[in-house]
């Protein structure tokens, strides 16, 4: 005779296992705190691309202000770094019927390497609906050459 035993709903961990074939390896450990999925996670998302002529990344930032980051280059690291906490306005206000109210405080901070092959002095960054993007141009000599069709004799 099997007993039947109630699952303990406390313990992610017991659950963890118990579909582990049907799940895809992202959403278990998504399950289990070690995903992207994860509430305490601050690091945002972040989108390189290369062109021709340059690099772009594209950070999504919402609900910051321009004014929250700081974008340094030191000799070629990259760090992009933005602090943001709540207004406290809020709490000083009379008829202010607040039930709960957490302090909210988000930071971040992202280093990237940049090749040899860019110009640091051009760099250009631009915060725009939750995004942010910067330009990295190259150097002449890094720039891609057009085809060039060479003659035989």
């Amino acid at each position: 005779m099997n007993t039947l035993m109630k699952r303990n709903g406390y313990s992610p961990a017991a659950s963890l296992f118990d579909d582990f074939p049907s799940r895809g390896l992202v959403d278990w450990l998504d399950a289990a705190g070690f995903g992207r999925s994860n509430e305490s996670s601050t690091l945002p998302s972040v989108n390189i691309a290369e062109t021709g002529n340059d690099f772009r990344v594209e950070m999504a930032v919402p609900g910051m202000q321009k004014e929250n980051f700081k974008v340094e280059l030191d000799n070629n690291t990259l760090t992009i770094q933005a602090a943001v906490s709540e207004n406290s306005e809020d709490t000083t206000r009379e008829n202010v019927n607040y039930a709960r109210k957490e302090f909210s405080y988000r930071s971040f901070k992202r280093s990237f390497y940049l090749p040899n092959t860019v110009e640091s002095d051009n760099i250009e960054a631009k915060y725009q609906d939750g995004i942010l993007k910067l330009i990295i141009p190259k150097r002449e000599e890094a720039k891609q050459k057009p085809v060039k069709t060479i003659q035989i004799s």
